[in-house]
């Protein structure tokens, strides 16, 4: 395997949160999302996914990755958050090719993937959306101004079946996938975008 991160051993049984993006700067909100949904979901860890860079938004608006990898690291510092360089170790480029190389080892743990109601909302506009939800049950956090729009999003629709209820979230890593689960938490206003524009 890559790390022994990933390692057999490691990984197996376990419960495990898949939180990928950008992280363009990581902030305070990822760090809250990440420590509601190993409370939420009953999750032994989650990993921060850094991705090397995001297909649908700019190069030139994205810093550099060992910098943005190295800024996440300084920000999750709770024991079982791990901050991983994964998709650029496996070379990937959407979060659909990541799932397909992680195939195997998807088998072996129950994993999670975990994203915000914003990211879901858009979630048609990535490519192979819809292996996505088949392959991993997904866990959808509110954020500011989104709710609506994630829930009447296409995605929403497409899997509006197999939505369980937010009292049962702790069974999600259990359940096969397609399943999701949207969940309510103390808004945080955060934004990575806010936070580049105060800089530049």
């Amino acid at each position: 395997m890559i790390s022994t991160l990933y390692s057999v051993s490691r990984i197996a049984g376990r419960r495990i949160g898949l939180f990928g993006g950008s992280f363009n700067p990581a902030h305070a909100g990822h760090v809250a999302l990440s420590e509601e949904a190993l409370k939420r979901l009953q999750l032994d860890e989650i990993w921060w996914l850094v991705s090397p860079q995001n297909p649908l938004k700019p190069t030139d608006g994205t810093a550099n990755f060992d910098e943005r990898l190295a800024h996440a690291r300084t920000l999750a510092t709770h024991p079982r958050m791990w901050v991983t360089g994964l998709e650029a170790q496996l070379g990937t480029r959407t979060t659909a090719q990541t799932f397909e190389a992680l195939g195997p080892m998807f088998e072996l743990g129950n994993f999670v993937w975990i994203m915000g109601a914003d990211s879901f909302a858009g979630l048609h506009h990535w490519n192979e959306w819809r292996e996505i939800p088949a392959t991993l049950p997904l866990a959808v956090f509110d954020r500011p101004g989104w709710s609506l729009k994630a829930l009447g999003s296409p995605a929403a629709q497409l899997l509006e079946r197999y939505r369980i209820d937010s009292s049962d979230a702790a069974l999600l890593a259990s359940t096969r996938a397609p399943a999701w689960v949207f969940l309510n938490m103390p808004l945080r206003y955060e934004s990575s975008t806010a936070i580049r524009a105060r800089r530049s």
